[in-house]
């Protein structure tokens, strides 16, 4: 504490100049205030204990000189600070800022006070000295005005004693302020930093929230409606826009952008309150979300230090629930049942978190992805303050943003602890890819450090290699493009979004495992899904790579017998279009004619050349088929090829539908019918008088009035189910006929003949 004896005041014989000083920095502060932005409530300082924290933050990252320069001793004991004031998280994050404010003019605070004689004059203990620091900057930044607080219940005497001693001062303060703003050529103190600092404070004045969807409660829907109903409207983009907007993010969808000047009216929204929306900056997103592309069903997830709880939760929710993630490095066992707590009430229900320090564990080896987020030098965020508190990094991090850089021995440290963690992790056996994540904008800690750990991975293992992947991520810009050219993803700092660097390594596909065409078609074969389906010849290579594997070998004569049924039906299927009547009286004599004797199917007469189907498999094109005797009962569909494109599936109830016998293969159709595959099921009712649809005719044959009897096989409708494979002009042909039949199924049309 300071004794009022122990306060030694200077002899003022330059009163006048003072005072004329103090007047300019009082006028020059006044006109740079009005230039701020307008309706900004004057400052009236902070309560006792935000000093105290403030103070004790300091104490931990202000920049050392050398011993011969010291002029302004500091303590080695911190304060002691209230209980209920440290706890308090808004306390905490004013404190932080104030703190960092003060190390950033930690320089121009120490000479105002050697320059205003508080130094060495005045006999103050040292442990006194980082709380006269942080208010010293409190007091300039409020004009040198007093400090106005409605109710200050909680009075700490060091800070009282403290206040007195500046009040007393604030002449000499104002003067000297006013020589350094001279000396430096500065409109205001503000000038008198590094561009590289002024450029990261103005970035974090307009960078916007972002808040990622819980959807383990709630869905998006619920959350824009919600927000909808409180005032907020959805645009494209919240950049220079006021009021209650909000944005999806265009690289995740599950993250909304929220203006700054909202966080203290979201903060009380039961969405925030109930762990339904969470703010978190947008380069963890960007890392889970980058983890989520690359995983299948049941993949575990090893997460390495990820610092914020909020992150793994996430990670949760785009899992929903489903893959094991396993988080390491959680030392203390205190923890355990707070994190529980909090993934209970944000309903995460598939995390393990592990006391050990990223080591080989027989519970990870089922782990397929890694996302490692090292820790880094952090340059590329704009607000570092939410960062380390959010995030909970190393408050070192502020030493090296108060500055404008890191330090080359402090990075070259840095780069060395990255490359080993990431050369560990490539080393998992059963991992097929890792994800590197950096908030730096240094390349010896994102693309140099990648790249040496692919060159020096091991290669004797029998473990393929890594590789360097493109982004998994959706690119949104040109500039985004040609900045993943390299198959890294970067965010440049900027108004809109902090710094970000992305690697995905996966692991190089085994040649052993590659399956070839012809590989699978035999796999097929072997368990019975060809049904006798005559292979093509394998290479000499693969033979070789199959002489350990036999396959089974169907009997000649039913694959013969097999391929002929398939012939037939897939030649019935062409001339659907074809006229019954046409086909039962002239199929007596057409197969009296090119029927063959039994045995002599290789000598029968070789059918012209049919149209072409884009269905018929290729082996099926250059068959010579024997001519059929009968309507066959069992035969075998083939399965459709990637060239049928399923248009759209239809329900319709048509009339008994007969299969008409096939016409001889020498005789072409003049339109190829479209394919179709049916689906029959038993009518619930039946309708009387329904009888069969006359068949259409050919085009230039007239159509006959009277059908057989022996047509009339079914009294009742057959529920149809079409799935048409159309391609080109006959969509819109065939779908027009469809919907009018449908309509008026006893109706004949022009263009169901032609």
């Amino acid at each position: 504490m300071l004794e009022p004896s122990e306060l030694q005041f200077p002899n003022e014989s330059n009163a006048e100049e003072l005072s004329q000083l103090a007047c300019l920095a009082l006028s020059d502060d006044e006109a740079s205030s009005e230039q701020d932005a307008g309706g900004t409530p004057d400052k009236t300082g902070y309560p006792d204990p935000v000093y105290v924290m403030a103070a004790n933050v300091f104490q931990g990252i202000r920049v050392e000189t050398s011993p011969e320069k010291v002029l302004i001793k500091y303590g080695k004991e911190p304060l002691r600070p209230l209980s209920s004031g440290s706890e308090d998280e808004s306390f905490q994050h004013l404190a932080y800022e104030l703190a960092f404010s003060a190390l950033k003019y930690q320089g121009i605070l120490e000479t105002i006070l050697i320059d205003s004689c508080i130094f060495p004059s005045t006999t103050i203990p040292d442990h006194l000295s980082s709380l006269i620091i942080v208010m010293l900057y409190d007091f300039q930044d409020r004009k040198f005005q007093a400090r106005l607080l409605s109710d200050n219940k909680q009075c700490i005497v060091e800070v009282q004693e403290v206040e007195n001693l500046l009040n007393s001062f604030k002449t000499k303060l104002a003067a000297a302020l006013a020589r350094c703003r001279i000396k430096h050529d500065a409109l205001s103190i503000d000038h008198i930093l590094p561009e590289t600092v002024r450029n990261q404070e103005l970035r974090a004045s307009t960078l916007p929230l972002y808040a990622w969807i819980n959807t383990l409660k709630i869905s998006p829907e619920e959350v824009y409606f919600s927000l909808k109903k409180r005032g907020y409207t959805k645009v494209k983009t919240v950049l220079h826009i006021g009021g209650k907007v909000f944005a999806v993010d265009q690289h995740c969808y599950d993250v909304l952008i929220f203006p700054s000047h909202l966080k203290s009216d979201l903060l009380n929204i039961d969405l925030f309150k109930d762990y339904k929306l969470i703010f978190q900056d947008k380069s963890r997103s960007l890392a889970v979300h980058s983890v989520k592309a690359l995983l299948n069903v049941d993949d575990d997830i090893l997460m390495v230090n990820t610092g914020s709880w909020y992150t793994v939760a996430h990670m949760s929710n785009l899992t929903n629930n489903i893959s094991k993630i396993f988080v390491c490095g959680v030392q203390s066992q205190a923890k355990h049942p707070d994190l529980k707590n909090l993934f209970t009430k944000m309903g995460c229900k598939n995390i393990e978190i592990l006391p050990e320090t990223f080591l080989k564990d027989n519970r990870l080896q089922k782990v397929k992805v890694i996302l490692l987020l090292p820790r880094c030098s952090g340059l590329g965020i704009s607000n570092p303050v939410e960062f380390i508190l959010n995030e909970h990094e190393d408050t070192d991090l502020l030493k090296d943003f108060s500055q404008g850089g890191t330090s080359e021995d402090k990075l070259r440290f840095l780069a060395q602890q990255q490359y080993a963690q990431l050369t560990h992790a490539m080393k998992f056996t059963k991992a097929q890819a890792v994800v590197y994540c950096t908030c730096s904008v240094y390349p010896e800690e994102n693309e140099v450090v990648v790249k040496k750990a692919l060159e020096f991975q091991d290669h004797g293992t029998k473990i393929q290699p890594y590789r360097l992947s493109p982004p998994v991520l959706p690119l949104c810009s040109l500039k985004e493009v040609h900045s993943s050219a390299d198959k890294f993803f970067r965010m440049e700092p900027s108004e809109i979004t902090n710094g970000c660097f992305l690697s995905v390594l996966t692991r190089e596909r085994d040649p052993s495992e590659t399956v070839s065409v012809k590989d699978v078609l035999a796999r097929a074969a072997a368990k019975g899904l060809l049904e006798g389906i005559e292979l093509g010849k394998s290479s000499k290579r693969e033979k070789k790579k199959k002489s350990k594997t036999t396959l089974p070998k169907a009997p000649s004569t039913d694959s013969k017998g097999i391929q002929v049924k398939i012939a037939e039906f897939l030649n019935r299927e062409t001339s659907e279009n074809a006229s019954g009547s046409q086909a039962a009286t002239t199929k007596t004599s057409l197969l009296q004619k090119g029927t063959a004797p039994v045995g002599a199917s290789s000598q029968a007469r070789k059918p012209s050349k049919p149209a072409a189907n884009p269905l018929v498999p290729a082996f099926m094109k250059n068959t010579s088929l024997p001519r059929p005797y009968e309507r066959p009962t069992n035969f075998v569909r083939p399965r459709p090829e990637d060239k049928m494109v399923v248009l759209k599936p239809v329900e319709i109830v048509l009339p008994p539908v007969m299969f008409p016998l096939s016409p001889p293969p020498g005789i072409r159709p003049h339109i190829p019918a479209p394919h179709f595959y049916y689906r029959w099921f038993a009518p619930k009712t039946v309708v009387p008088g329904y009888h069969s649809t006359p068949p259409i005719a050919r085009k230039g044959e007239k159509p006959k009035g009277n059908l057989p009897s022996s047509f009339l096989r079914h009294r009742r409708p057959w529920r149809v189910c079409v799935v048409v494979f159309l391609q080109g002009q006959e969509q819109g042909f065939f779908q027009r006929g469809i919907s009018l039949k449908a309509r008026q199924p006893y109706t004949r049309y022009p263009f169901f003949q032609s």
